[in-house]
């Protein structure tokens, strides 16, 4: 029954009538202590003061009055309820912004990671309600996933296996342009198939921030296409930060391949901020248009022209790298490079 009636209005009500009731309490006191004396009696005008004084007898002692007090009126009521007012206030703002801070902090965990650990069920009713909504929202969700990667697995099973035997088939095929036509399909489902797997297997696996040496893996990423004859540059540097180093591998590794797909060279220039690192990819290639800005992002979408099927890409790459960017807090954007080409900046919070 007292549980029950433990609601964030019960508390706020209470709350307001006890700094009330110790406003008053407070007052009463006070003027207990130090209230106005009681008005002295008129000397001057006392005849029996004048008969005692006349026949030459000392009057008796007068009682010293009390110290005067330090305010007057009902302003030392007004304090005092201004005080308790205040106090009553400041703990009704926690109370109320308490509950909120938790599920904002429990939410930006359950961003990072699906399996953390769940909201703590205590508080008033409306807050363990809402915590207890929380946590069946966390369980479902992470249930969806957990379903969607054996569907994802099973699928993956089933389509190569067709597949595989489809390859066989058409290696049987003498005349050539068919031969060429079906197995360049058949490439690009296994294409298709492959990068949607991974980019699906990336959102599902978390991943913990480190502290991590970013200019060291873009050097590392560097040398290696440059050992395959690539035209690779990196210049700047930057100071170790926390990210996601699968994450962020994946990420520059995805930008690199696009520009060496669509422009033959890359140059990653890095610049380092207290609050911020950006990472930009440049190359000189022919660039993508400002109104395609946004639209390369979504998943299997292809320009016309050079960036289109017939250059290795299945359309994920962009998606991978800004979904990656994005769950270590960052973000990818596009801008054009002048004197022609497309220019990727990524930028990753400092924490």
């Amino acid at each position: 029954m007292i549980r029950s009636a433990d609601t964030l209005f019960a508390r706020l009500f209470g709350g307001a009538l006890v700094a009330i009731f110790l406003a008053h309490l407070l007052a009463f006191t006070w003027f207990t202590m130090y209230g106005f004396p009681p008005p002295p009696p008129p000397e001057a005008n006392n005849p029996q003061h004048q008969s005692a004084e006349f026949q030459g007898e000392r009057p008796e002692p007068r009682t010293p009055p009390r110290k005067p007090p330090l305010f007057g009126g009902p302003v030392v009521p007004l304090f005092f309820q201004t005080i308790t007012l205040v106090i009553a206030a400041w703990y009704g703002a926690k109370a109320l912004s308490r509950p909120i801070q938790r599920l904002s902090e429990a939410a930006e965990r359950l961003s990072e990671n699906l399996d953390s650990p769940p909201l703590e069920v205590s508080g008033p009713r409306e807050v363990r309600q809402a915590a207890q909504t929380f946590n069946l929202m966390q369980e479902r969700i992470r249930d969806q996933v957990q379903q969607r990667g054996r569907m994802l697995a099973a699928v993956s099973h089933d389509l190569r296996t067709p597949l595989s035997r489809l390859k066989l088939r058409v290696e049987q095929i003498d005349e050539p342009k068919l031969h060429t036509q079906m197995s360049q399909d058949l490439n690009d489902m296994i294409g298709m198939l492959d990068a949607t797997l991974t980019y699906l297997n990336e959102q599902r696996n978390s991943e913990d921030l480190q502290l991590f040496d970013l200019q060291a893996l873009i050097d590392s990423l560097t040398e290696n296409a440059q050992d395959n004859g690539d035209d690779v540059q990196c210049n700047g540097g930057c100071k170790p930060l926390k990210i996601q180093p699968m994450a962020l591998r994946s990420c520059i590794n995805n930008l690199i391949d696009n520009a060496l797909r669509y422009a033959g060279q890359a140059r990653v220039d890095i610049q380092d901020q207290d609050d911020h690192v950006t990472v930009a990819v440049i190359d000189n290639g022919p660039g993508i248009a400002v109104e395609h800005h946004e639209t390369v992002f979504e998943p299997f979408y292809r320009l016309e022209g050079s960036r289109n099927r017939n250059s290795g890409g299945v359309g994920m790459g962009m998606t991978i790298a800004r979904d990656a960017a994005r769950r270590m807090g960052g973000d990818l954007t596009l801008e054009q490079t002048p004197g022609g080409g497309l220019t990727v900046l990524l930028d990753l919070p400092r924490r």
